[in-house]
């Protein structure tokens, strides 16, 4: 056979669904690429007397054959991955694939082999696949430069999108633009029209076109405030209009950011909606500060509760005494200004005065710091400290093993 390295490979897009595809080993080669096989629909078989953990966890997404591999393993298949670490066993996959004209991607020597694996990634709808040569490390690089120069729009975009109109609910999570996820950089990469909560990450609002219209409804605490009822009309009227409508959120749109009143009102009339979700700030503001919400023998779960309204008001939901009664970690949010009146009620109903507390502002942000107290202190401390929203209340044991020196911990 002629060496393919005496050829440059013609690139083409495999359409896998539904068809076999043969993986010869189970290390860490083949744990890398069976779930790029899966995703593309790929009917996997994979064959190798061991496994890693990761694959044997596939177990009900491949089929997995424990044993040694044997040349009737090939019949049926479309593409084969050789991926033994015994350069014998890999040289017979190839053969065998050979002589029935089946594809074959060699881990361990690509010369040899009649296909040889891009390194690919997505944007949109778009995939990109780089072959460099039998130069992977090179391959990846230039994949990554190209991807998250689509993803910032440094090369156009055009085509790569799903710009269809419509309303797309974004969750920018708890204000960093880094945390924020690839498919909600797409979304805002897609739009006609943004419409940004203050919340959500500002500075990816300046990489905006300058065709796309934004508008601001920011809901300021004790101040100026969009209506609910109003956002949902300009939703409504702009996609109806023609236009892909991004709704750009803090946090998470499901987690006590309305979205789902902005979903309803969609469907009421008939305007296509999607979700993105988002990283939810009672779990990322904590974990970027270093306070863990659960923790092995102090918390095994955690409650995340609006302290928008204050214990005893008519209007509120929450359980205060049922809240104060549960043994794991508590996450308030929205609740600066009542944080006083709940750490009371939290200490009436049988939560100990001592029980350590931080106050996580500004979190992800660049003035993030983090105020400590107790349930007892709580009020003085965030009069002395001049706390402000936006922040995360993290009540319970988690804030002493994140923070022991302060709360007499070693």
């Amino acid at each position: 056979m002629t060496p393919v390295a005496d050829h440059p490979p013609y690139p083409v897009g495999l359409r896998l669904t539904g068809r076999r595809v043969l993986v010869v080993g189970g290390g860490h080669v083949a744990q890398r690429r069976v779930p790029a096989l899966l995703a593309a629909g790929a009917d996997v078989v994979v064959v190798s007397p061991v496994v890693t953990p990761a694959l044997e966890g596939m177990a009900h997404e491949v089929t997995l054959v424990l044993r040694e591999f044997e040349d009737a393993d090939l019949e049926g298949a479309w593409y084969v991955v050789a991926a033994t670490d015994d350069p014998d066993v890999n040289a017979r996959v190839l053969a065998g694939a050979d002589e029935r004209r089946i594809f074959c991607v060699r881990s361990d020597d690509a010369r040899e082999a009649s296909a040889w694996t891009a390194a690919s990634g997505r944007h949109g709808s778009v995939t990109v696949a780089v072959l460099g040569n039998r130069e992977p490390r090179q391959s990846a690089a230039l994949r990554d430069a190209i991807v998250n120069a689509l993803g910032d729009g440094t090369l156009p975009t055009s085509g790569a999108l799903d710009r269809s109109p419509g309303v797309v609910l974004v969750g920018g999570g708890p204000g960093d633009p880094e945390l924020v996820s690839v498919a909600a950089r797409h979304a805002l990469a897609s739009a006609d029209v943004v419409v940004a909560d203050r919340l959500a990450p500002r500075e990816l609002l300046d990489g905006l076109g300058p065709h796309v219209e934004l508008v601001d409804v920011a809901k300021l605490p004790r101040g100026r405030s969009a209506l609910q009822e109003e956002i949902n009309r300009l939703l409504v009227d702009r996609a109806r209009a023609g236009k892909r409508v991004v709704r750009f959120k803090g946090g998470d749109s499901f987690v006590f950011g309305r979205g789902y009143e902005e979903v309803q009102a969609c469907r009421e009339h008939g305007v296509p909606v999607t979700v993105v979700p988002g990283l939810p700030s009672p779990i990322g503001v904590p974990a970027v500060a270093g306070i863990p919400v659960t923790h092995r023998g102090v918390a095994h779960g955690f409650t995340v509760l609006s302290g928008h309204l204050p214990p005893g008001h008519p209007d509120s939901l929450v359980n205060w005494q049922a809240a104060a009664s549960i043994e794991g970690t508590l996450l308030l949010m929205m609740a600066v200004e009542n944080a006083p009146a709940i750490a009371e009620a939290l200490v009436a109903h049988g939560r100990k005065p001592d029980t350590p507390v931080a106050v996580v502002c500004d979190g992800t942000m660049p003035a993030e710091r983090t105020v400590l107290a107790t349930l007892g202190t709580l009020p003085d401390v965030l009069v002395a400290e001049r706390v402000r929203p936006p922040a995360i209340i993290v009540v319970g044991e988690v804030v002493a093993v994140a923070h022991p020196a302060a709360f007499g911990g070693p």
